[in-house]
Formats: structure tokens, sequence, C-alpha cells
């Protein structure tokens, strides 16, 4: 299992939204080919045919819970990936 799909794994188990790395949110969203932009401490990413926009903040290098259950409830809804 490479790192990538480990740390997916870990976003869909849901178990530990609230020590989930900032840096493993923003790959997981670069690896599914998001577009994004950095304006200020906000990294914003979006993608054709998704409705909505990710803004997510780090806070002491960890990414906030609402953002990671955010990040896993749109690539639910839109069937980013398989699970």
């Amino acid at each position: 299992m490479s790192k990538f799909e480990k740390i997916l794994d870990k976003l869909f188990r849901g178990s530990s939204d609230s020590n989930f790395a900032f840096d493993d949110l923003i790959l997981i969203l670069k690896n599914l080919g998001f577009d994004f932009r950095v304006k200020g401490s906000h990294n914003i990413f979006y993608k054709e045919g998704i409705d909505e926009i990710i803004n997510l903040q780090s806070k002491s290098g960890k990414a906030k819970p609402y953002q990671v259950r955010q990040v896993r409830n749109i690539l639910l809804k839109y069937k980013i990936v398989g699970k």
C-alpha cells in the first residue's frame, strides 16, 4: 500500500479527524487532480464539475477537524474515489 493509499484510508476511516496532518490533506487533494491557489494562510482547492470550494488552513501543522470532514464528504458526494 502506497503512502497516498494509507493517507486516503485514514481519511475515510474517520477515526482521527482531529489528528490529521495538514500536509497529508493537501497531498490527497493534489493527487486527486484538484487545482489550488494560496492567499495568505488560505489554501483554496477547486475542481471542474464540483460546485463547492475547499478552503483549508493549518493549525499547528494539523488540519482542522471540520475541514477533514468537509473533504471526506465532498469526495464521497462526487464519487471522486471508490470508497
